[in-house]
């Protein structure tokens, strides 16, 4: 086994191989950006090497940094972990110069499945069934619009290289193709260096199904079952779970023969998994399921895989890539149970989940039997837009799948994640659909039950609100009682003190809060038990409250409710959303402007795009008019809520 390794990512997953890597003796190597000096996978390291600017490109991204790094901390092996270089062939190729051990398939391997195109050519000489569509190398707008138009719309335009939603745009119109494809192509071309994309027909709301496999350097091939992730949202997996519900032995059968086939034809090593497209009209038959992508690498889901088979797939991966044989043969490898796994996102499912960022004010995860938390955050981190907005991992596991599923959303329910704006009620909300717990889900079931799932603009919680005001009272009054002490050198109590807090003050008081963003007069009173605050009748909720600067949080059912004093003689600073006030969503980078000042636009224009942790979102008018102002240029780095433009409404616009 090896000594030491260099973990070329960040985040959660260097945490994951940290604690595996410590597990067999091995000395682990961390490497950090700007962004990530005060990181946790920093901390945990033995040691840690420094490789650039905090944007991804320039460090993470950059495999001479990585190499130089490995070569530094004299490494034994590189392992990649998943997203960044994991699956970039360059990583494996530059490790061998270096006489570094790559923890991954050779390069060739991951040169015909870890290009979309290239695995599908190869799936189709083993008689795989296909999606329609285009997988070639050409890559002129032209030529991929004509394909587009041939294949018939809905189409999906895809990156060649990565996964995880980036790079994808579903184009229902051909006179969307080419904007959705410049679009598509910036994406990939910013998380994995390759802008490459192809071109699927659409089936509409598949189920997603995927098998994990290993191979060794002996010939020998083997399937770690199936997980389906099929609840996604913009692509994107939310939360998975193995077995794969309402699943067949045959069609099983013939899925993971599909998958084992593919590692032996490509020549594979490591850790892969091989994903499927399920027609749901057709039911879970034998002729229902399309060949997708292969990933090759490990995947952000693997631990529903660890958690059924009681395998740690990254210690498989380390022995492989020794030279070792597998661990266990096919006839050795049995599931347990129902393993479920829910991500926790820095994102705002409410604004449609654009990612947040600032500091991590709370953090708890609960504990218990078959939960496991796999997190690469601590309390007090500031998490920042360069890259995915990932945060943990909660696992459970049980003998059942409604087992799984009770235990995931009691762990849910006492997960704490304050600071940015995060999804943990919304997880929660996913956990307990009637349609989940009946295993009926497809990847357009998070989209179709939106407004029970909470995905849209609620209004503040103003019994959190209250709890806040009490709190934040009760801190202004500990306050003045130790200047007063200080001044007076004496002890007295704070009910004595003559302040506008003490009971010398009236009875009851009001007090302007800002309320996430909004100002509230909260009506507080004083008596011998404390502090009592209500805002518009309603009282205050018994709920987590975290000091967060001047101001606190009121972690309340799952969401925050983030209040502090209302400044009234200094104006905040931040711009009132007009109707032609077109305002940051996000922390992020300004990466391209569509309009000039002066000219017309018309509603739903787009005006304005702005990259933030590896996505793009577009700005775009909300009516007809004039832009009177541009108050940003491309390439800009802008907080949130910062002025972006502003469009004013003009008789003739609406003409």
């Amino acid at each position: 086994m090896f000594k030491s390794v260099l973990i070329a990512n960040r985040g959660e997953v260097a945490v994951r191989i940290i604690r595996t890597a410590r597990s067999l003796g091995m000395r682990t190597v961390a490497v950090y950006s700007d962004a990530d000096r005060e990181a946790l996978h920093v901390k945990l390291a033995d040691e840690a090497h420094y490789i650039g600017p905090a944007p991804a490109r320039d460090s993470y991204l950059d495999v001479s940094r990585i190499i130089e790094a490995a070569r530094k901390a004299r490494a034994e092996c590189v392992h990649p972990g998943y997203g960044f270089l994991s699956e970039r062939p360059e990583l494996a190729e530059g490790c061998a110069v270096a006489g570094v051990v790559f923890v991954g398939p050779p390069p060739a391997a991951m040169r015909a499945m870890g290009s979309k195109s290239q695995a599908k050519a190869l799936m189709q000489k083993a008689r795989v069934p296909m999606l329609p569509g285009y997988h070639g190398d050409r890559q002129d707008a032209k030529f991929l619009r004509e394909k587009a138009y041939e294949t018939g719309y809905p189409v999906l335009i895809k990156a060649a290289a990565g996964g995880g939603g980036k790079g994808m745009r579903k184009v229902s119109k051909a006179i969307e193709f080419e904007e959705a494809l410049a679009s598509a192509q910036r994406e990939a071309e910013a998380a994995f260096g390759d802008g490459r994309v192809l071109i699927e027909k659409v089936i509409e709301n598949p189920r997603h199904i995927e098998v994990q496999i290993f191979a060794d350097n002996h010939g020998n091939a083997v399937h770690l079952y199936e997980r389906d992730c099929s609840l996604q949202r913009r692509h994107q997996k939310v939360i998975e779970e193995s077995p794969a519900p309402g699943i067949t032995e045959k069609m099983r059968e013939a899925m993971t023969k599909a998958a084992i086939d593919a590692a032996r034809l490509s020549g594979y090593r490591g850790a892969g998994t091989v994903e499927f497209i399920v027609d749901p009209s057709k039911g879970m038959t034998l002729d229902s399921f399309y060949f997708l992508e292969m990933n090759t690498r490990l995947q952000v889901e693997h631990p529903v895989t660890e958690a059924v088979t009681g395998i740690d797939l990254v210690e498989w991966q380390f022995k492989i890539a020794a030279g070792e044989k597998l661990p266990l043969m096919q006839s050795e490898i049995h599931l347990k149970g129902h393993a479920v796994e829910a991500r926790i996102y820095a994102e705002d499912p409410e604004a449609g989940f654009l990612p947040s960022s600032g500091r991590l004010y709370g953090l708890h995860f609960p504990k218990g039997d078959g939960i496991r938390v796999d997190s690469g955050v601590a309390e007090g981190d500031e998490i920042t837009g360069y890259y995915d907005p990932l945060l943990a991992k909660v696992i459970a596991h049980a003998p059942t799948r409604n087992g799984a599923f009770n235990r995931l959303s009691h762990a849910l329910a006492h997960t704490v994640v304050a600071g940015p704006r995060g999804n943990v009620a919304f997880l929660h909300a996913l956990s307990d659909l009637p349609a989940v717990r009946e295993g009926k889900i497809d990847t357009g079931l998070i989209e179709r039950e939106a407004t029970e799932l909470g995905t849209w603009p609620h209004p503040p919680d103003l019994a959190a609100a209250a709890r806040a005001a009490e709190f934040l009272v009760a801190r202004e009054q500990e306050r003045i009682v130790k200047r007063a002490r200080k001044r007076s050198n004496e002890k007295s109590s704070p009910w004595n003190i003559l302040d506008a807090f003490g009971l010398s003050a009236p009875r009851e008081t009001g007090y302007a809060l800002d309320v996430g963003g909004k100002r509230m007069i909260a009506r507080v009173r004083f008596d011998e038990k404390g502090v009592h605050a209500s805002i518009d009748g309603t009282k205050a909720a018994e709920c987590l409250v975290i000091p967060a600067g001047e101001g606190t949080i009121a972690w309340h059912r799952g969401r925050q409710t983030v209040v502090s004093f209302a400044d009234e003689t200094v104006a905040s600073g931040v711009p009132e959303q007009a109707d032609g006030m077109i305002l940051a969503p996000m922390h992020g980078k300004v990466l391209a402007i569509h309009v000039k000042a002066g000219e017309r636009v018309r509603k739903g224009q787009a005006l304005a795009v702005i990259e933030a942790m590896k996505m793009e979102h577009a700005l775009v008018a909300p009516m007809d008019g004039e832009v009177v102002e541009i108050a940003v240029a491309a390439g800009d780095q802008v907080r949130e809520r910062a002025k972006i433009a502003v469009i004013q409404e003009k008789e003739e616009a609406k003409a």
